[in-house]
């Protein structure tokens, strides 16, 4: 299946269950993988403004930051997805993003 048949696929499937978190995540790492960071961003910024908040943007937002040498905006989304994470009891999200968090230090502030 080409990557443009998967994003394809999953924006079909989203015209059905148009508020589904899982499938408007998938569609922004489709994005990326047609090299289309900042449409995949666009996508992450939204599910990181749910109510809930989806935990996973967080940390996919800030690797896509950090691939794009984009490193403070890619430590405000960690802080942001930490603090979210914690609020929502998912310590192994929390985690995972102070390591990233933490190995941001070697670029400098």
């Amino acid at each position: 299946m080409s990557i443009s048949s998967r994003r394809e696929k999953i924006e079909q499937m989203l015209l059905d269950e148009p508020n589904d978190l899982f499938l408007r995540y998938g569609l922004a790492l489709e994005y990326h993988r047609e090299g289309n960071a900042e449409q995949a961003l666009e996508h992450l910024r939204s599910l990181t403004g749910e109510n809930p908040p989806y935990v996973p943007a967080f940390f996919r937002s800030a690797q896509i930051l950090v691939d794009m040498d984009r490193i403070e905006q890619a430590r405000e989304f960690l802080r942001n997805g930490i603090e979210t994470a914690r609020s929502q009891n998912d310590l192994h999200a929390a985690a995972e993003m102070s390591e990233l968090l933490s190995d941001l230090g070697q670029y400098g502030e």
